[in-house]
């Protein structure tokens, strides 16, 4: 949906742009053109009505100048800069909601055209731990937000629940970097963010950030359902070049990189930053109300996203 409404407005942007042009240089010179030949053919001065009724441009002329700033504005903006998101299940908890409204950064990982999203300006790129959206690689069509887990090179071991992290390998290092486990502290066992029961919750500490995790211990290991990726365990994952291993925190809920894969660095989106706004939807099933309508504001979850 988000391609076709970013097709949509640069479609929108260049036909309002060139009737802006045609304006500013041919059309509004006509009119002008017209008032000074009615003025010829007169005796009398022209009254300010006929005067402005004959420099007026058409109805859809004037709409497209007055629309096509603010449509070019919110071009640039959605596509290079900022672009809201809203989280749509719970595969991200207790960092994010069902009902959260989300900022994506953009801007961060370098600036693509907003169709076929060729990158065209370097910036930075992902670092582990953050928060990014991405086009499912399994269907471009659909964005989906985890967690960056590994960079290129990366091999990771997702097993017993917990994470092993062993770096690429870089030129300058005089060793080689060897498995590390992602330091996990259990903070809770009760209630999660959501209503739901059985969730354990852990502060997750990565090598450059700290989060909160939510881990199922009632659910099996689902190996067998892991990516099979060729001459490596099914538990264990290497980066290729070009691309990002991503998890969701509410590990045993989420259909993340351990099912399909790796993201492709074309695929990403952006980096989540910040929560804007934040609905819930707990309505009771007799109330006649629409599912859709919120029935509160989490105000206490605005702000950044870690």
């Amino acid at each position: 949906m988000a391609v076709y409404f970013s097709i949509f407005l640069v479609i929108l942007t260049a036909i309002t742009g060139l009737v802006w042009l045609a304006d500013k240089f041919y059309l509004a010179s006509r009119r002008q053109f017209k008032l000074t030949e009615a003025q010829a053919q007169c005796k009398e001065d022209l009254s300010d009505d006929v005067a402005a009724k004959l420099t007026e441009p058409s109805a859809a002329v004037d709409t497209a100048v007055q629309i096509f700033p603010v449509i070019a504005f919110v071009l640039i903006l959605r596509s290079f800069l900022w672009e809201p998101f809203q989280i749509p299940s719970g595969s991200m908890m207790p960092t994010l909601l069902d009902g959260d409204f989300i900022l994506v950064n953009k801007f961060n990982y370098g600036l693509r055209d907003p169709v076929a999203r060729n990158k065209f300006f370097d910036v930075n790129l992902p670092e582990r731990g953050d928060v990014v959206v991405f086009k499912y690689p399994r269907d471009p069509k659909i964005d989906y937000i985890k967690r960056v887990i590994g960079l290129p090179g990366d091999r990771i071991i997702y097993r017993n629940k917990s994470i092993y992290i062993k770096p690429a390998c870089q030129e300058s290092d005089e060793k080689c970097p060897d498995f590390k486990q992602v330091v996990q502290t259990l903070k809770k066992e009760s209630e999660s963010p959501d209503g739901s029961y059985g969730l354990s919750r852990y502060s997750s500490k990565m090598p450059n950030k700290t989060h909160d995790i939510l881990i199922d211990n009632q659910i099996l290991p689902r190996t067998q359902h892991y990516f099979q990726q060729q001459g490596s365990q099914r538990d264990e994952f290497v980066v290729p070049a070009g691309h990002y291993y991503v998890m969701g925190d509410n590990r045993d809920n989420s259909l993340d990189g351990r099912f399909w894969g790796f993201v492709p660095e074309e695929n990403l989106v952006g980096e989540a930053v910040a929560i804007w706004m934040s609905f819930d939807f707990d309505r009771d099933e007799n109330s006649v109300l629409p599912k859709w309508i919120p029935t509160n504001v989490r105000f206490e979850r605005l702000g950044g996203i870690n």
